[in-house]
């Protein structure tokens, strides 16, 4: 039987992991992660990755290849390799899918000067080369892209995602 409930997600940033949920709160998938090397906050413009209660409001990528390279949240019709890398050598690499984050917390991680959603935080794939397990994005969470790819189809818009 399906369950009816959509899973949660819960970010730890000490062990660099993220945790899928099934509703009862069974650990379902746990993947490694890697987060704001600048470390937790919420603040517009830190770099760094804000914590609390947040959702996810919108999905991108559905069907399309592994590798597949986005800016401003559409694909470019690239494929990530390492001679594109080369050819582009100071760009942040977001890959695969995008799982656009939304903060629920008035004045935390949402409005003014804290607005997660407004600060394009994501949760999205990253080069195979990058490694997990060390804070390194630039605010968002990263994660190898079979698995950012694994965790897209298990999730929908407005589940609920804890990041601490």
């Amino acid at each position: 039987m399906i369950d009816p409930q959509p899973p949660s997600i819960d970010i730890d940033l000490g062990r660099q992991q993220l945790t899928l949920r099934a509703s009862d709160g069974e650990s379902v998938a746990v993947y490694s992660i890697s987060s704001g090397r600048n470390g937790a906050g919420e603040r517009d413009g830190s770099g760094c990755t804000p914590r609390g209660q947040h959702f996810i409001r919108a999905l991108i990528g559905a069907g399309l290849p592994s590798g597949t390279v986005f800016r401003g949240r559409r694909p470019t019709g690239e494929t990530y390799t390492p001679a594109l890398a080369d050819e582009h050598p100071g760009r942040d690499w977001i890959l695969s899918r995008i799982l656009w984050l939304c903060g629920r917390e008035w004045g935390k991680n949402r409005g003014p000067g804290v607005d997660t959603f407004r600060r394009f935080i994501y949760i999205h794939g990253t080069p195979d080369s990058e490694p997990m397990g060390v804070p390194l994005s630039h605010g968002c969470i990263r994660m190898r892209n079979a698995d950012v790819i694994d965790l897209f189809d298990r999730v929908r818009p407005g589940t609920a995602v804890l990041i601490r």
